[in-house]
């Protein structure tokens, strides 16, 4: 097991990549704090985590507010010991440019990506400092390296997260902890499926306007994206740091 005796905290664990990467860390033996707003939802993942023969405890949290986030880290490290890994997930989607977007859509988008990361990662960082290891995984978005049509605050948000991934790298690699981000592209989560109905699309339709011109013309799945965060978390990737690695089906590549 790759994660065998690690401490992990997952925001946006109760659902799509979160709740994926949690189930599958759990699996390689991490124990895991599963964050997120959704306490039924939360509650049910750590259930299932502890009934695979796991460990896991759902906490409550907003990333867009301090204390919460504050409150998320302290609670998994007075339960398990210590913080291991972190792994900034949470994150909104809505379909707007800059003309139409409303600045409530963009204070949603920005302050759950980008702030979100910057708040679990400024409250994780001195535990990982103090101990002088740590790895740190930012959820970012293929479309946070080219950009993509009618997603101007999300794009905006995504591209901070890979910039900050990088300015992480450098300011916290001497302290012996690594900072990477996963690019993901469309994945066949509840925010991609809430995003074909409020665009009035069947699914099938939205898969294919969505990934049709891509090498690999699919969705991927949540538990294909969660692979990829095992691999940058895990010391399989201990001399990779700063990177931004897309798990996109060659969107980016296209």
């Amino acid at each position: 097991m790759r994660l065998e005796g690690r401490i992990a905290l997952i925001t946006g664990g109760t659902s799509g990549i979160g709740e994926a990467t949690s189930l599958l860390f759990g699996k390689e033996g991490a124990s895991v704090a599963v964050v997120g707003r959704n306490t039924e939802r939360g509650k049910s993942v750590a259930k299932r985590i502890s009934d695979a023969g796991g460990t896991a405890i759902f906490v409550q949290a907003d990333v867009r507010k301090s204390d919460d986030c504050r409150t998320a880290v302290e609670r998994t490290i007075e339960t398990f010991g210590r913080l291991d890994i972190l792994f900034n997930n949470a994150g909104t989607y809505s379909v707007n440019d800059v003309v139409g977007c409303t600045e409530e859509e963009w204070d949603d988008q920005v302050d759950t990506s980008l702030k979100g990361t910057f708040l679990m990662s400024k409250y994780a960082l001195p535990h990982m400092i103090e101990r002088g290891s740590g790895s740190i995984v930012n959820c970012a978005s293929g479309w946070g390296l080219v950009g993509g049509p009618k997603a101007a605050a999300y794009c905006a948000a995504k591209g901070g997260m890979v910039v900050m991934t990088k300015a992480m790298a450098i300011d916290h690699g001497p302290q012996g902890i690594r900072v990477n981000a996963i690019c993901p592209g469309d994945t066949d989560t509840p925010m991609e499926r809430e995003d074909a109905r409020n665009q009035g699309l069947s699914w099938e339709a939205y898969v294919h306007q969505m990934t049709g011109t891509r090498p690999i013309a699919r969705m991927a799945t949540p538990e294909e994206i969660a692979l990829g965060v095992l691999f940058l978390a895990s010391d399989d990737a201990s001399y990779i740091t700063g990177a931004a690695l897309p798990v996109d089906g060659g969107g980016v590549a296209d």
